[in-house]
C-alpha cells in the first residue's frame, strides 16, 4: 500500500497516461479496469469494496467489485452472479446518502454481519458515494488495515474525484444504452421504408406511343411519398402522384394507408374525380389526424386518343413541356386529400401531341433548397425545373430525369434531400 506521495510530476504523467488509454474506450468495464490500474496506483489503498442500490430497495445492496473476489463478474452485464446482500454496516452506509468514514471497524464489525467476509481484518472504512439525482445509488469503499498511515486531509478530494469518474462512467453506459435504442429503432425505420418501396411499382408499365421513367428517394429511412400506375380498360392507364405531409414514419403509415385505399377502391379507377372523392372520404372519415393531409394529383392517359384527364387535390402541377415552351396543367384544382369531407374535384382533359413532355413531381424537387447566403436561402423552384426540361429537347425520360437530380444535387451542393423527391416523366413518341 502507498504511504507516500509521489512527486507531482510522476502523478501528473500517470494521471496523463490513464486519461488517454479512457477517452478511447466505450466499455464501461474496460473504462473502470484502466481507471482501477492507473489511477489506483496513486491511491494510498489497495482494499476496496464497491456496493449498489441501484434497482434495489432499502435495505438490500449488492456488492459489485471487492479487492477479495476471485473471480470479476462484469457488474454492468452479468449483475446476476453478484453477491446481494441485505442489511449490515454495508447496507446503512449504502443509504446514509453521504461520505462515511468508520474507524473503529473491528469493534462494529459483527460475526452474522451480512458483509462480514468483505469487511473482516479492516480497521478503517472510508465510503465515497457516487449521486444520482442526490441519490447514492454507487459506493466505493476504501478499506485500511489496523497501522496504516492515512491522510484524512485528502478524503474530500478523493470524494470529487471518484464522484466525477462515476459519472462519467454512467454517461458512457446512457450513451451505449442510447446508442443500441437507436439502432434497433434505426433497423425499425429500415424495414418501414423497405415494406414502402415494396408497395411503389416493381417495374413501370409499357404504354404504347409513350416513354416512362420514375424516380423516388425519400429524405429519411422512409418517407410520405407515392405513385402508381393502374392499367385500365382499353389500354389506358390511371397515374397517381401523392405526398403525405410531414415526413418519416408517421408519413410512411399514412402513405401506406393510401396506397391500401387506392388499391380497394370497388370501381375502375376511372373517372379521376371518383377516385380522389372516395381516398378523401376515407382518409378525412378515419385516417388524417391533426393537421395531416395528402396532396395529390391523379390522371388517366389514354394512349390511343393521346389525351390526358385529371383531377388535382392541391398538387404541384405537372409541368407540360411543348414546342419549346414548359406550362402548368393547373387548370382545375382543390384542396388537399383529408381536409374537407365534401370536397368537389373537377376534371380537365388535355390532348397530347408527339414530342410532349409531361413531369410530374413532388414539392421535394422545387423546394429543394441551397445552402444559406447571407442568412437567406433559396429554393430551387419551378422556374429551374423548366430551364432542365427545355434545355433537355427530345431527350429520353431518363435521360431527363437524371438531368433534373444532376441539376438539383449541384444547386444544394451535395446535401441529402430535406424532404422525399419523386419524379415521374413521360415523353409522347
Amino acid at each position: 500500500m502507498p504511504t507516500a506521495r509521489r512527486p507531482w510530476q510522476e502523478e501528473l504523467a500517470v494521471v496523463d497516461k490513464t486519461m488517454k488509454a479512457i477517452s478511447g474506450l466505450t466499455d464501461p468495464e474496460e473504462i473502470v479496469e484502466q481507471y482501477y490500474n492507473g489511477i489506483g496506483s496513486l491511491i494510498p489503498s489497495n482494499d476496496y469494496v464497491s456496493i449498489s442500490r441501484r434497482y434495489a430497495q432499502k435495505p438490500d445492496y449488492v456488492i459489485t467489485r471487492s479487492s477479495r473476489f476471485t473471480e470479476h463478474p462484469n457488474p454492468f452485464t452479468e449483475r446476476h452472479k453478484l453477491p446481494q446482500l441485505s442489511g449490515g454496516i454495508l447496507g446503512d452506509i449504502a443509504y446514509a446518502n453521504e461520505p462515511g468514514i468508520i474507524t473503529n471497524l473491528p469493534e462494529r464489525l459483527k460475526a452474522d454481519d451480512p458483509a462480514h467476509f468483505y469487511l473482516q481484518g479492516f480497521q478503517t472504512l472510508i465510503a465515497l458515494p457516487n449521486y444520482e439525482n442526490g441519490e447514492a445509488l454507487n459506493l466505493t469503499c476504501m478499506l485500511l488495515p489496523p497501522g496504516a498511515d492515512f491522510d484524512f486531509s485528502i478524503v474530500p478530494m478523493l470524494h470529487w474525484q471518484a464522484s466525477l469518474f462515476g459519472r462519467g462512467t454512467r454517461n458512457q453506459v446512457l450513451r451505449n444504452e442510447l446508442s443500441n435504442a437507436y439502432a434497433a429503432l434505426d433497423l425499425e425505420f429500415q424495414t418501414v421504408g423497405q415494406i414502402q418501396r415494396d408497395l411503389l411499382p416493381s417495374e413501370l408499365p409499357n404504354i404504347p406511343g409513350f416513354s416512362v421513367a420514375a424516380h423516388y428517394v425519400t429524405s429519411s429511412r422512409a418517407g410520405g411519398d407515392y405513385y402508381d400506375f393502374f392499367p385500365l380498360e382499353n389500354g389506358a392507364w390511371g397515374i397517381i402522384i401523392a405526398d403525405v405531409s410531414g415526413h418519416g414514419t408517421p408519413a410512411a403509415v399514412l402513405m401506406a394507408i393510401t396506397h391500401a385505399l387506392a388499391h380497394a377502391h370497388p370501381s375502375k379507377h376511372t373517372p379521376p374525380a371518383m377516385l380522389l372523392t372516395y381516398l378523401n372520404n376515407r382518409l378525412t372519415t378515419r385516417y388524417a389526424r391533426a393537421g395531416t393531409f395528402i396532396t395529390a394529383f391523379y390522371a388517366i392517359l389514354d394512349p390511343a386518343k393521346r389525351t390526358l384527364t385529371y383531377a388535382r387535390a392541391g398538387h404541384n402541377p405537372p409541368r407540360l413541356v411543348r414546342n419549346g415552351k414548359a406550362d402548368s396543367l393547373d387548370a382545375t384544382g382543390a384542396l388537399p386529400l383529408g381536409i374537407e369531407p365534401d370536397q368537389i374535384f373537377e376534371e380537365i382533359t388535355v390532348n397530347l401531341h408527339s414530342g410532349d413532355l409531361l413531369l410530374l413531381y413532388t414539392d421535394g424537387i422545387t423546394e429543394a433548397m441551397a445552402p444559406a447566403r447571407d442568412g437567406s436561402r433559396e429554393l430551387f423552384g419551378t422556374g429551374r425545373l423548366d430551364q432542365v426540361l427545355l434545355a433537355s429537347g427530345t431527350a429520353a425520360p431518363g435521360d431527363i430525369v437524371r438531368s433534373v437530380l444532376e441539376t438539383l444535387d449541384e444547386f444544394s451542393q451535395h446535401a441529402p434531400p430535406k424532404d422525399d423527391q419523386t419524379l415521374i416523366a413521360l415523353r409522347c413518341l
